[in-house]
């Protein structure tokens, strides 16, 4: 089969692999139909994801249909289409009890960091019952690849850990996918403002198409005076910060009201400065964490029903043969806008 390989930092090849065979009675063999790349795959061209070793297939999200099943499979199939989910999850562990599937203590993100992805033909899936989730007939496939990871991220880390609640205020720093995810299901809570910050103006513009507020540039050096008018001076009630760098989760600190919640929700490589010479006496949260994944049915019954429609985060589809064109594309999003890339297989 086809599989995009890591080889080395910043360098990736779409090589022949063996097709993946049962290892454990609890595995399926997806033949995936459709995947994308994630943020996180980036870093791992980078190399700052050293979990991940040279020729790993990449990819942790996608669907598919069940190509071939365990014997201790029960929930699935041969020939039922799938939602693969970014997180493997034995669901028997203490944590996976807790719903903290990221710190399964034998599976969390294991696809396309410490076992082969879903940038392939063919993926092995750990722990299928828990792992899988059955696609409705009908429903839009396209749409269901962002519930793989970005949008349970969005949703679980930045809306629920923020506590977004009616008529609340919200900043979320960063459109990109991630940020632009939190943005559609933070509107399910019906906070009375959000406000979407970012240097790119077309995501800015994005942003206010899928139903920011407002919008503030932050290059222009001065979000944090922007984002305190736009707040009477009393700063948000709830900041996401959905980028990943000290400037952003800095700018998190310096509009969060008292008793506001700061929810961290980008993948952090160097140190940030907590300032709590400022926050000491502010009643503020501070939440960190990596996706469990426990909202996906929940984000499934919103997109069938069209309350929310992830979809239109695609701005760009190749074919797997294209699939070092969709990385270059999706690296450079700067010049080509790119939000998520489908990759069709």
């Amino acid at each position: 089969m086809k599989a995009l390989i890591y080889l080395c930092e910043g360098q990736c090849a779409l090589e022949d692999k063996p097709i993946p065979e049962i290892v454990e009675p609890t595995d399926a063999i997806v033949k995936v139909i459709k995947t994308t790349i994630c943020g996180t795959d980036l870093l791992i061209l980078k190399g700052d994801v050293p979990s991940c070793k040279p020729g790993r297939t990449l990819g942790h999200e996608g669907v598919g249909v069940i190509d071939n099943i365990g014997s201790a499979v029960t929930a699935f199939s041969i020939g039922d289409h799938v939602l693969i989910s970014c997180i493997s999850a034995c669901g028997k562990c203490d944590y996976c009890r807790s719903q903290m599937y990221s710190h399964c203590k034998t599976g969390g993100w294991l696809l396309g960091n410490t076992i082969d992805g879903t940038q392939a033909e063919f993926v092995r899936i750990p722990y299928a019952d828990s792992s899988l989730y059955r696609i409705p007939e009908g429903a839009d496939e396209n749409a269901l690849v962002m519930l793989s990871d970005i949008l349970p991220t969005g949703f679980e880390c930045g809306v629920l850990n923020g506590k977004v609640r009616p008529g609340s205020t919200v900043a979320i720093i960063g459109s990109g996918p991630i940020g632009l995810a939190a943005l559609l299901t933070a509107q399910l809570y019906s906070p009375a403002k959000i406000i979407m910050v970012d240097i790119d103006y077309n995501r800015l513009e994005v942003a206010m198409r899928f139903g920011a507020s407002t919008v503030v540039n932050s290059s222009h050096g001065n979000a944090v005076d922007e984002i305190m008018k736009l707040t009477n001076q009393q700063g948000v009630d709830t900041a996401i910060e959905a980028v990943g760098i000290p400037a952003t989760f800095e700018l998190c600190e310096k509009i969060i009201a008292p008793g506001g919640v700061i929810a961290n929700v980008g993948v952090h490589g160097t140190q940030v400065d907590l300032h709590l010479e400022t926050l000491w006496d502010r009643n503020v949260t501070i939440t960190t964490g990596l996706v469990d994944t426990h909202s996906t049915p929940l984000l499934m019954k919103l997109v069938q029903s069209k309350k929310i429609e992830p979809e239109h985060l695609i701005t760009h589809r190749f074919k797997l043969e294209n699939a070092l064109e969709a990385y270059r594309v999706f690296g450079d999003a700067a010049n080509t806008s790119a939000l998520k890339v489908l990759i069709e297989i």
